[in-house]
């Protein structure tokens, strides 16, 4: 299992409800409902992910996260999760509102555009970097919205979005992202996981 799922399933409780959107293969699913007893309902756009999660059993929906959160009623989840999907929406502040709407706190994981390799990829060679966790080429990838922990962060101090807890995560190691050490986690980890309500 991907250290980010490990750090995500850590954040929420045992006998909870949770809608994981964008649900991938149903890995994070199955490890929650196997290893934390936890109610999990997916969303997942691609066709083969869904056979995928229906395959091992996993209650899934086929649908557009962009276009179809509305659907579910407001409060009806201890937590929603958004793994490494909010900056491939058209509009992610509308997305973000909706989980917000629909869970009573919202996990959001995000790969961090102010990774060090990332900006001095940048810097050095003068164009957009590839990376283990950006690993896409400027015309085929998925990311439209190029978002750091720090703009995230300054986000939902913006839209007053109470930050319950940020972690820093790279391969081997995780870490603790306040206000007083956003810019230095910022510069030095790979990926972002808000806790957010």
């Amino acid at each position: 299992m991907k250290k980010e799922f490990k750090v995500i399933a850590d954040l929420l409780p045992n006998n909870t409800r949770v809608l994981d959107v964008g649900c991938g293969d149903g890995a994070l699913m199955d490890f929650l409902v196997k290893e934390k007893n936890i109610e999990v309902r997916g969303l997942e756009l691609n066709q083969d992910n869904v056979q995928e999660c229906i395959y091992k059993g996993l209650p899934v929906i086929q649908g557009n996260a962009e276009t179809e959160l509305y659907q579910f009623p407001k409060q009806s989840f201890d937590y929603v999760v958004l793994s490494q999907t909010l900056q491939a929406f058209y509009q992610p502040d509308k997305v973000l509102r909706e989980l917000l709407r629909i869970g009573k706190s919202v996990v959001v994981s995000i790969p961090n555009f102010g990774y060090w390799k990332v900006r001095t990829s940048l810097l050095l060679f003068g164009k957009m970097p590839v990376t283990k966790t950006l690993p896409n080429t400027w015309f085929n990838t998925p990311n439209l919205h190029m978002c750091t922990i720090k703009d995230l962060f300054n986000y939902c101090e913006d839209q007053n979005i109470i930050i319950k807890k940020v972690i820093g995560v790279n391969e081997n190691k995780i870490s603790l992202i306040k206000k007083n050490n956003l810019e230095m986690k910022n510069l030095f980890y790979k990926l972002g996981v808000f806790l957010i309500g």
